[in-house]
C-alpha cells in the first residue's frame, strides 16, 4: 500500500492518464521500468504516509531520471554530474531527485584536502604517497626505534600542551630517511596538520637566485612559520656563510623561539654536522662559534635518531 493505494491502483492511473495522452509503448514501458526498480519500490515504502498515487504520478519523470543515472553510474559511464550520485528525496510532497558526492569523489577530495596541507617543495615524487605502514622496519633495532620516536610523535602532538621537539635522522645514503620524513608528513596531514618539506640544498640555491628579485626575506618567512617543518638532506652540500646564518639560522631561530617542531634528515650525526659541515664554509673559513650557534638551536627543536638499513636506490 501507498498513501492509501496498491501499486496496481497507481499502475491503473497511470495507464489512464498516458491513455489520455496518447502515450506510446515506449513510454509506458519505461514508467514500468522505473517503478521496478528496487530502491524506488524501498523509497515508495518508506515515504508512504507522505506520498499519494497523484504525488507519484507528478513525479514519474523524476524517478526516472533517478533510475537511468543510477543505470549510467553502475555500467561505468559518467552521469550527468560526473562524480555524484542520485538519491530519492521528499520534496514539498512530491518526488524529487538530489544528488550527492559519490565515494571516489569523496576519497579524491580527502586526498586533495591531504596534499593541500603538504607543501613539498623540490621533493621526489614518490614521497608524496609514503605510508608509516609501508616503512621496512625489519632490519634492524634502529629502523623500529625511529618508527616509535615518529609515531609517538605523530600520536602526542597536540595531545599535549608540552614541548614536543621534531626528529634528526641521520645514517648513510639511500637507507630511508626522506621516504619517512614523507610518511610522518601525510600521517599528520591525516591529522589536519599543515606540514613543510623541503629539500634544503635546492632550497638554499633558489634564495641565492631570488637575491635578484629582492623576496628572500618572503620565502624565507613563509618557510619559518609552518607548523612543522622538514628539512632533507641537511648537509649534503657545501654551504656559504649567508646561507648558514641569514637563511638558515633565521628559520631555526624563529621556530626555537615559537616552539614549532622542526625535523631534519642527513647524513651526518649532530656531532659530525656542527664539525665537519656547518664550521668551514664553502670559502674554506673556519667558523666553530657560528656553527656552534645553529647546532644549539637544531638540538633544541629535535632529537637525534640514527637510522641504519641497506642503501634502496638504484645502483
Amino acid at each position: 500500500m501507498i498513501g492509501g493505494v496498491n501499486l496496481e491502483s497507481v499502475s491503473q492511473s497511470m495507464k489512464n492518464m498516458m491513455g489520455k495522452l496518447n502515450a506510446s509503448d515506449r513510454y509506458r514501458k519505461l514508467v514500468h521500468h522505473a517503478l521496478d526498480d528496487s530502491d524506488v519500490q524501498s523509497f515508495l515504502e518508506q515515504n508512504k504516509q507522505s506520498l499519494d498515487k497523484d504525488a507519484i504520478v507528478k513525479s514519474l519523470s523524476n524517478l526516472y531520471e533517478f533510475v537511468t543515472e543510477k543505470s549510467k553510474i553502475k555500467n561505468g559511464q559518467n552521469s550527468t554530474i560526473p562524480g555524484y550520485e542520485p538519491k530519492l528525496v521528499l520534496n514539498n510532497h512530491l518526488i524529487d531527485v538530489s544528488y550527492r558526492p559519490t565515494k571516489e569523489t569523496i576519497n579524491s577530495r580527502k586526498q586533495k584536502q591531504l596534499q593541500n596541507r603538504i607543501k613539498m617543495l623540490m621533493m621526489p615524487k614518490d614521497v608524496k604517497h609514503a605510508s608509516l605502514h609501508d616503512f621496512d622496519m625489519d632490519e634492524n633495532s634502529s629502523r623500529l626505534n625511529v618508527l616509535e620516536q615518529a609515531l609517538n610523535f605523530v600520536k602526542n602532538y597536540h595531545k599535549t600542551n608540552q614541548w614536543i621537539p621534531g626528529l634528526y635522522l641521520y645514517g648513510s645514503f639511500g637507507i630511508g630517511k626522506t621516504y619517512l620524513l614523507g610518511a610522518i608528513a601525510n600521517k599528520l596531514a591525516e591529522n589536519g596538520v599543515d606540514v613543510t618539506m623541503l629539500h634544503f640544498p635546492s632550497f638554499a640555491v633558489e634564495m641565492k637566485n631570488s637575491i635578484g628579485n629582492n623576496n628572500v626575506a618572503d620565502k624565507v618567512d613563509a618557510i619559518k612559520k609552518s607548523s612543522i617543518l622538514m628539512l632533507d638532506d641537511i648537509g649534503a652540500d657545501s654551504m656559504s656563510s649567508w646561507v648558514r646564518d641569514d637563511i638558515l639560522g633565521v628559520i631555526l631561530e624563529w621556530r626555537m623561539q615559537n616552539h614549532l617542531p622542526t625535523f631534519f634528515s642527513s647524513n651526518f650525526s649532530m656531532e659530525k654536522l656542527e664539525k665537519e659541515h656547518l664550521s668551514v664554509n664553502n670559502r674554506g673559513d673556519d667558523e666553530p662559534l657560528k656553527a656552534k650557534r645553529i647546532m644549539q638551536r637544531i638540538r633544541f627543536l629535535s632529537k637525534e635518531c640514527l637510522m641504519t638499513g641497506d642503501n634502496r636506490r638504484p645502483q
